[in-house]
């Protein structure tokens, strides 16, 4: 049977948005469980340890997502969006749920890696596959719904462990919650059309992605748009992504339920903040969005993080607000991004461009994970100096090039 190209637009981003929310739920996962598990694995009962093995596993996580993004993002530009996003969808379910067999912080952290090749790859492809498939007009909230998906994920892990609190002692099953994308995969190849855009693309002028990304006049924008993803990403995983740890410090680890309802409202206050990202940077300009972003960013974490020393409504309100400004970011990208690169390298340079970015994000994690040890255990202390990266990207901003909606050929 045939597929009209509003059933084909259909799939295409049911697809992609399944895809987006098993990675937001693949990267809420261990933030959730990362102090009860590393304290069953290194046969702890306090904090000694936990924060230094956070930033190590968050820091591997974060080069495998990068390594991934930039290979799964070349194989999208050679094979096609859609086989390489069942890859890489079918990758990071497996290893997620192998997590449940870790014995050791290292085998947890190469589990870990394993998992982000295919996370790190999902992101640039279902962003491709969306915005070559859909109208220019639509791309705005569509950036949207890219970025609000993720968030989605994050909201129902934490949802569920909400219900059931995770502690030393179950934190495995959770991971085994990261295995059912795997299923996601067979329905993406069987129902999913390949992007004609990307084939008519391809058939003028062949595909040689690295080769054209790492010339002028491309190469700038590779460079910009690394700076850009790394000043979100580190503000990201290296400070806003310690919060729970935090929480669990704050209440001595006695109120599980406290750790997981942060999340929660972070990751509620994201989904809203995904959603106006675009919006703000198509009304302002995507120059004075992303500046006005950085400020915002900047001010709401250090607020929480400097302000607030005990767990209490003030701070879940504060932690809501830090989540929709730090992640207003993944709805901006989404739009800004593709607008950078032409279509017969557009998954190369995003999944260069934002897989760059997680290395210095990992660089960020194991400097967060060294600042908390100097600081005795105070993750906010530490918290409040990485979110000073957000200056930086009001700076880099103002060297980007001010870009239209249409997607460039």
């Amino acid at each position: 049977m045939t597929q009209s190209r509003d059933q084909k637009r259909g799939l295409t981003l049911s697809a992609a948005l399944l895809g987006w929310l098993f990675d937001g739920l693949e990267m809420g996962l261990f933030p959730v469980i990362a102090r009860p598990a590393l304290q069953e694995l290194l046969g702890l009962n306090g904090d000694k340890l936990v924060g230094i093995w956070m930033g190590r596993i968050t820091a591997v996580f974060l080069l495998g997502a990068a390594a991934g993004g930039i290979a799964f993002g070349w194989l999208g530009d050679r094979v096609g969006r859609v086989r390489a996003m069942s890859l890489s969808i079918l990758a990071y379910s497996v290893f997620t749920g192998l997590c449940y067999f870790a014995g050791t912080p290292w085998q947890l952290a190469f589990f870990r890696f394993m998992a982000a090749l295919g996370m790190g790859g999902e992101w640039s492809l279902g962003v491709a596959l969306v915005m070559e498939t859909w109208p220019s007009h639509s791309r705005p909230w569509l950036a949207g719904v890219i970025g609000a998906a993720a968030n989605f994920g994050f909201l129902l892990i934490a949802v569920v462990t909400l219900i059931l609190p995770v502690g030393p002692h179950s934190w495995r099953w959770v991971m085994l919650i990261g295995a059912a994308p795997a299923l996601l995969t067979f329905l993406i190849r069987i129902f999913v059309p390949e992007s004609q855009r990307w084939k008519e693309a391809v058939r003028k002028t062949g595909a040689h992605p690295f080769r054209e990304i790492f010339r002028p006049p491309l190469f700038r924008s590779v460079v910009i748009a690394v700076i850009l993803t790394s000043v979100v990403l580190i503000g990201t995983w290296a400070s806003v992504q310690w919060i729970p740890l935090w929480i669990g410090r704050l209440t001595h680890g006695a109120s599980p339920h406290a750790m997981a309802i942060s999340q929660a409202l972070g990751a509620a206050g994201a989904i809203c903040g995904c959603f106006c990202g675009p919006l703000v940077a198509h009304a302002w300009g995507r120059r004075r969005s992303y500046f006005a972003l950085c400020a915002l960013s900047l001010g709401s974490c250090e607020a929480l993080f400097l302000l607030m020393h005990r767990y209490s409504p003030i701070f879940l309100v504060l932690a809501f607000i830090v989540g929709f400004f730090t992640a207003t970011f993944y709805g901006w990208l989404a739009l800004y991004l593709p607008e950078l690169f032409p279509t017969r390298v557009r998954a190369t340079g995003q999944g260069l461009s934002y897989n760059f970015g997680r290395i210095f994000a990992a660089a960020g994690a194991l400097a967060a994970g060294n600042l908390v040890s100097h600081y005795d255990g105070d993750y906010a202390r530490m918290a409040a100096r990485i979110s000073l990266v957000y200056v930086i990207g009001m700076v880099a901003i103002c060297f980007a090039p001010e870009t239209k909606l249409a997607l460039p050929e």
